[in-house]
């Protein structure tokens, strides 16, 4: 058993929509890229994956496309995500003592999602190389990573901002009690820049400038001092560059709408909570966690409309795939919060 522990080689995954977070157990996270792979459509072939693809976005000819393989959060692209993950896994061999093994593989997946979306990811990563596959929702899963109690009879509350879902759960006992799945998180947030610039501004924008001005100016409150960034487009009249001085007042209007959703689908999971369990979360307060929780403001404007304490985790980007390795190193402790069909049947070792 020990000899086969050895030759195991565990890993941890956050497939999200727009980063792809690797764990190797004993090594830590080891990859961090964007989700993101480039395809010559002539040859069908692909070109680069994860941030050499990304710095494609927008930039390359008409045969050659930039795409995410996942879509809010689920697998929309079944072969190209089955060659990303085979990339990144030979990349994690490089970490191996014995690089030709395969390894067993925990993957964070969005709440609520279908019997089918399970399966597709799970039979990409056993494609890609994976010996076995053990899911775990994002929510769960971030809590773990944020060090939260969640096998403890007590109620933990976590609101995870990714890319393409906004997950938010209501923990306890190793179970989820409460949860909402929204499709709005940090890429509907760079929609509502690119349609704010396009109706109001006379710009049209591209995807990486819109993120790009959410994290130099965006906020879900007012600022107590103001942020003005530069804006860089084509005019939507003339067609020629276009470049005006954008303020955060501006921004918060334009992202107004979804984090006003993000805000209620919070209130009302809190009303569907029992009350024992909100009075723990009144005293231990709702933790936030994803790249979305770096909006600024944003845990005072739900602080605001829950009348509840809100934290951000420390490093919110990485408390998924942290929560991967957490169950990795304690994998039969923490075998109960697995959602897999195959998690009963864990080896212990």
């Amino acid at each position: 058993m020990s000899l086969f522990k050895l030759l195991n080689q565990d890993i941890g995954i956050d497939l999200g929509t727009a980063n792809t977070l690797v764990y190797v157990r004993g090594k830590g996270i080891v990859i961090n890229e964007p989700s993101v792979v480039a395809v010559n459509k002539k040859t069908n072939k692909i070109l680069a994956i994860g941030n050499e693809a990304r710095n494609m976005v927008g930039r390359t000819p008409a045969h050659i496309v930039a795409t995410r393989p996942l879509t809010k959060g689920v697998i929309s692209d079944f072969e190209i995500t089955e060659q990303m993950l085979r990339h990144f896994f030979d990349r994690v061999r490089n970490y191996a003592r014995f690089p030709f093994s395969r390894p067993r593989v925990v993957i964070g997946i969005p709440s609520g999602v279908t019997e089918v979306e399970k399966r597709a990811v799970e039979d990409a990563a056993k494609n890609a190389g994976a010996r076995q596959v053990y899911l775990i929702e994002e929510p769960m899963a971030a809590a773990i990573g944020a060090r939260l109690p969640v096998q403890e009879a007590a109620g933990n509350m976590i609101v995870d901002i990714g890319g393409g879902t906004t997950e938010i759960a209501v923990i306890s006992l190793g179970g989820i009690v409460a949860f909402r799945s929204l499709r709005i998180a940090g890429d509907k947030l760079n929609d509502d820049i690119i349609h704010f610039a396009q109706e109001e501004m006379k710009m049209v924008l591209g995807e990486r400038t819109a993120e790009e001005i959410k994290i130099a100016t965006g906020s879900a409150k007012e600022l107590e001092d103001p942020i003005v960034a530069p804006m860089r487009g084509r005019d939507v009249l003339t067609g020629l560059p276009k470049e005006i001085m954008i303020s955060d007042t501006h921004i918060r209007r334009a992202l107004s709408r979804s984090v006003y959703t993000i805000v209620e689908a919070i209130k009302n999971t809190i009303e569907e909570t029992p009350p024992e369990l909100v009075a723990d979360i009144m005293s231990k307060g709702i933790i936030l966690a994803g790249g979305g929780s770096l909006l600024r403001n944003l845990d005072k404007l739900i602080a605001q409309e829950t009348l509840m304490p809100v934290y951000v985790t420390e490093d919110p980007l990485t408390s998924v795939v942290r929560g991967t390795g957490i169950v990795l190193e304690d994998i039969d402790g923490l075998h109960e919060v697995l959602v897999s069909a195959d998690s009963a049947a864990i080896p212990v070792y």
